[in-house]
């Protein structure tokens, strides 16, 4: 049994602190909208999955085919804008709100949020 007071190795681990952003954080041009379709694309698949209904169904309200549901919710998201993916949103089921607030933190730039409601099943927003 080792003592639980031993020293543990001063060898230093280095680190970077990364900002909010992974995709600016690993030098996508393009990093905001990367981050934000991401984000749209996990709203899109926690609405299907809360509302519990399969990808094709899923397809049949957005107005797409299968495999497109598909892409979305494994992240392939190189086809799809971030206004088709609002529009998406939007075909499940959802008022989208844009609401601009000053940004405050020195450290990190200015950027876009995807904030998820806390969804209930069959696609009707939690009452707090």
């Amino acid at each position: 049994m080792g003592n639980k007071n031993q020293k543990v190795d001063d060898d230093k681990i280095e680190f970077t602190v990364g900002s909010a952003n992974v995709y600016m954080d690993l030098g996508f041009s393009n990093s905001e909208e990367a981050k934000t379709k991401a984000e749209l694309a996990m709203l899109i698949t926690k609405i299907i999955e809360e509302k519990n209904i399969n990808q094709e169904e899923a397809a049949k309200l957005i107005g797409i085919d299968q495999p497109k549901v598909s892409k979305i919710t494994r992240g392939l998201l190189s086809e799809f804008t971030i206004e088709r993916l609002m529009r998406f949103v939007v075909r499940l089921g959802f008022d989208l709100e844009i609401r601009p607030k000053p940004h405050k933190l020195r450290s990190t730039p200015p950027g876009i949020h995807v904030h998820y409601p806390k969804i209930r099943r069959r696609g009707l927003p939690h009452s707090s």
